[in-house]
């Protein structure tokens, strides 16, 4: 075979797997600009006949105008991103440098008046020095304290600081339950009268930075404190695999059953993946297996993803939050990358409609809801564009990442930092910057363009967008029982594999059922149907739906489908 050929057909073959890969990619995203080529048989050592030489020097022009313009497309994008993370340092520093000027040490800058505010008081003041004789402490959310805690963890100057933090949330957990109180004083512990009240990612958010600290310090009592939370908070989820979104730390009550992805249990799906790659225990991916599979069941609605009852699985608020736009990113770290797609499309899709993405838009009413139309510069639609960039290497998200750049500098950005947006139909601004905006929104942003800080080195983020590295001593090691049961299933080649790509724990994009030329995955809980034409005798030779996760049945006509979910609408 000729090298030009040769080339062509890798080429092409490249172009079919990102094509795979990128399959739920939006509708603007230029397709089109992609090189397809039909190519011929392949040639042998002989002479070629008649009128095959014209095709073969056709191709060779093919050949090289290909690599001139990849070559071009390649720099001309690698300069693209070069300007674009300049422009996202400056963003930051921007911010930054306002803070340092009109805030500090204070908690958040006020950009518009440029002066501060204190949210997080007593956090860089752990010794108590130099505090009034009549000061009482200041109140803090564990979970918000928690993620704050990773800054310094890994600086041997600050791991005592931070090791002194983590002990005064010890209080937090002493309860009868085990789940930590939501608040807690950092001078004199848990205060009388205190809220039992929590939420669920409040109180199933803590494993990973006080895993951290246990293993960094060796004192195993804040990962314990953390584990039997985690534990508690499991034990209480619904015979669906359900969660609620507020509950009693003291009677472990649910007090609100509706939950959906968003506000209130967003971190708790997060750090149940996270816990599993950063720890390896067995325990966080059966935990996780289960919460994603009814998420998708229960709450996804295409693209979308409802609240519902945690008791019933019955939907109860039809409404998308700027919170759940983390989602795709979690979703990439699950190897679902349809999926991801087709949510990160539609978050976009707000963005670009209104500007920035709103707090709260009604799905079933088509509208803004009436008092959340802010929009408080958060990271979500960022992050989950840095993760399917990832992923996919596709450089449509970078255009995704321009656009948000463009409106943080068009809308937001004053002379005193980063305002928020109060109303996204007016574009008036408030007087807040929030600190995350410097934690996450610029730093996925960057990352997006200039992933160099990520290159040969494995890292997770926490829910407040502080990397953790992924040690091997950290990490437990699988059983022989288990690694020999996951190579036979998968290397197989004769074996019939009739499991979703999540039982298996591998990418969907990667496995191909059936053999070759066999239906793909198209999602992470996907299993095909036991023949290609969905014919049936029994359920068991049915699989599971890609977009909604629901075991699918046989009919009495014998083919596999969603006959019960049907009949119940």
């Amino acid at each position: 075979m000729s090298p030009a050929l040769d080339t062509l057909k890798r080429l092409a073959f490249i172009h079919h797997s990102k094509s795979k890969l990128s399959s739920s990619s939006p509708p603007s995203h230029p397709s089109s600009a992609h090189l397809s080529i039909p190519l011929p048989i392949e040639l042998s050592g002989k002479m070629m006949p008649a009128g095959l030489g014209m095709w073969a020097f056709f191709l060779l022009a093919i050949y090289s105008t290909t690599v001139s313009n990849a070559s071009h497309i390649t720099s001309r994008e690698a300069a693209r991103k070069k300007i674009m993370g300049e422009k996202v340092r400056k963003m930051f520093y921007h911010a930054y440098d306002n803070y340092i000027t009109h805030a500090f040490p204070h908690d958040e800058l006020k950009p518009l008046t440029k002066t501060y505010t204190d949210s997080l008081s007593e956090l860089g003041n752990l010794k108590l020095e130099h505090l009034p004789q009549n000061y009482n402490g200041s109140a803090l959310t564990l979970i918000e304290s928690l993620s704050r805690l990773v800054q310094g963890i890994y600086k041997n100057q600050l791991l005592s600081l931070a090791e002194d933090l983590g002990q005064r949330f010890l209080s937090a957990f002493n309860t009868p339950t085990g789940l930590p109180y939501a608040w807690i004083n950092l001078k004199y512990g848990v205060m009388e009268n205190e809220t039992t009240e929590t939420s669920t990612s409040g109180c199933g958010s803590l494993i990973l930075e006080m895993g951290a600290l246990s293993r960094l310090t060796g004192d195993s009592r804040y990962e314990e404190a953390a584990l039997r939370a985690l534990r508690k908070l499991w034990s209480m989820r619904s015979p669906l695999n359900l969660l609620g979104t507020t509950l009693d730390v003291v009677t472990g009550d649910w007090i609100e059953y509706s939950s959906g992805i968003g506000a209130g249990v967003d971190s708790f799906y997060e750090y149940l993946i996270k816990a599993y790659i950063l720890f390896g225990r067995e325990e966080f991916w059966d935990m996780f297996h289960s919460a994603y599979l009814a998420v998708q069941k229960y709450f996804r609605h295409g693209p979308w993803y409802h609240e519902a009852d945690m008791r019933t699985g019955k939907a109860t608020y039809w409404q998308l939050t700027s919170l759940q736009a983390f989602w795709p990113g979690l979703q990439v770290l699950v190897g679902d990358i349809s999926a991801a797609n087709s949510s990160h499309r539609e978050f976009f899709y707000l963005w670009g409609r209104f500007g920035v993405l709103p707090e709260r838009y009604l799905l079933d009413q088509e509208m803004l809801h009436p008092t959340e139309k802010y929009y408080p510069l958060r990271p979500e639609l960022a992050e989950s564009t840095f993760y399917l960039y990832q992923a996919t290497k596709d450089p449509w998200y970078m255009e995704v990442g321009e656009s948000i750049v463009k409106s943080l500098n068009t809308y937001t950005k004053v002379e005193g930092g980063f305002a928020s947006v109060k109303d996204v139909t007016t574009m008036q601004l408030e007087d807040h910057m929030h600190s995350f905006f410097l934690a996450e929104t610029c730093k996925y942003l960057y990352l997006l363009f200039d992933d160099s800080f990520l290159a040969n080195q494995n890292y997770i983020f926490t829910t407040e967008g502080h990397p953790l590295p992924i040690r091997s001593s950290w990490h437990a090691k699988f059983s022989q029982d288990y690694l020999l049961t996951n190579w036979s299933t998968i290397k197989g080649e004769n074996q019939a594999i009739r499991a979703s790509a999540m039982s298996l724990q591998v990418c969907p994009d990667t496995l191909t059922f059936g053999g070759n030329g066999g239906p793909r995955v198209e999602s992470a809980c996907h299993v095909c149907d036991a023949r290609s034409d969905h014919r049936c005798r029994t359920d068991e030779e049915c699989g599971v739906d890609a977009s909604t996760c629901r075991q699918r049945t046989c009919s009495v006509a014998g083919y596999c489908g969603l006959w019960y979910f049907i009949s119940s609408l």
